[in-house]
């Protein structure tokens, strides 16, 4: 079969013809027929970013495609399936503490780098062997429509911080760092669940503009403008109430500064959940009053990725209507060109925007 591999790291990709998967009990095989470039998938395969994978692999995390072969121990998996192949591969002997990987991406550990080793290749290719709970279906769709699938990638994430922050219908959200892809996307799941009311947070007032016209009333747009006490008072007075549950997804090059600012608006007895990069490039830690903290009971958690359920339920939140595919503008990519999308996916990343790549 085809696949883009990357055999260097500051290479090119090489599109090669490598071995067909070989299925294992426990696995599936899988067409692919599109998988989402990240915006910062030139960062990963160039080595700055650092993360563990050995090489040589074929990238590509996550995948929308229809199962070609299933293992003995699959009872409702059916060859033909559309399915969403999830890269968050979990270790399966250890519930409590189980080591992740991302398919394609990273090791994300130690432990991660031990389960890559066997679930070594992503989705850039014509077929992908993946662990049979992550393929999720999601029910027909048209052939044309599995680029578009493909945002379930982007959603999921902030899905993932929403189900630990416990979001309720009805509740007031605050999405610190909504101007990307990942925190626009928050505000469509968060709408998606039921919110009141989401307070977007970014230093990109055009992209806050145009969220607010994208979504309507239920946004309320904050510019951040660096100095603590005013951007909080001016997150207080743009949501309609208490704020129940704040999701910060700041990207690295943010501080810590701007996440204290937004953990610091939400109500007493409220939630807070961690997902973003800030630290991850060094700089000051986040400092938080430890009396406030207590005295208010206020929940702080991170949060890497998302349950294994959530793909489920996200696809049933599109089904339903209330997440909506329409917002995202796809760009394809055949699998020859795998370079030419890596490069596209830095140079035009933004909200609702996806460059995929399409094997088939």
């Amino acid at each position: 079969m085809k696949a883009a591999v990357l055999n260097a790291f500051g290479s090119p990709l090489a599109i090669e013809t490598i071995p067909e998967p070989r299925l294992g009990t426990g696995e599936v095989i899988v067409d692919v027929a599109a998988s989402r470039v990240l915006a910062y998938a030139n960062e990963v395969l160039s080595g700055e970013r650092k993360y563990l994978l050995e090489l040589p692999i074929v990238p590509g995390p996550g995948a929308i495609g229809r199962i070609r072969a299933t293992g003995p121990d699959a009872t409702r998996l059916r060859p033909g399936d559309w399915v969403y192949c999830d890269p968050t591969v979990r270790s399966r002997d250890n519930a409590l503490s189980p080591d992740i990987a991302l398919q394609g991406l990273t090791g994300g550990s130690e432990g991660g780098l031990r389960l890559q080793r066997y679930f070594h290749d992503g989705a850039w290719a014509e077929q992908m062997r993946l662990p049979t709970e992550n393929a999720v279906p999601i029910g027909d769709i048209a052939e044309q429509d599995a680029g578009r699938w493909c945002a379930l990638g982007t959603l999921l994430v902030p899905y993932g911080g929403f189900l630990a922050a416990n979001l309720q219908a009805g509740e007031i959200a605050l999405v610190n760092g909504a101007t990307g892809s990942f925190g626009s996307a928050a505000v469509a799941v968060a709408l998606g669940m039921g919110a009141q009311c989401v307070v977007a947070t970014g230093r990109n007032e055009q992209a806050l503009t145009a969220l607010t016209r994208r979504f309507g009333a239920r946004v309320r747009t904050v510019p951040m403008r660096g100095h603590e006490a005013d951007d909080r008072a001016r997150i207080l007075q743009a949501a309609p109430g208490p704020i129940d549950c704040v999701l910060d997804i700041l990207p690295p090059e943010a501080n810590a500064l701007q996440v204290r600012t937004a953990i610091l608006a939400v109500r007493p007895y409220g939630r807070v959940v961690l997902m973003g990069g800030v630290g991850m490039q060094g700089g000051a830690g986040l400092e938080l009053p430890y009396p406030w903290m207590m005295r208010n009971c206020i929940t702080l958690r991170g949060q890497w990725m998302y349950p294994p359920h959530a793909a489920t339920l996200m696809a049933g939140l599109i089904r339903s209507g209330l997440v909506d595919l329409d917002h995202f503008e796809v760009t394809p990519f055949g699998l020859d060109r795998a370079n030419e999308a890596v490069a596209h996916a830095a140079a035009n990343a933004g909200p609702f925007k996806m460059t995929v790549i399409e094997p088939r």
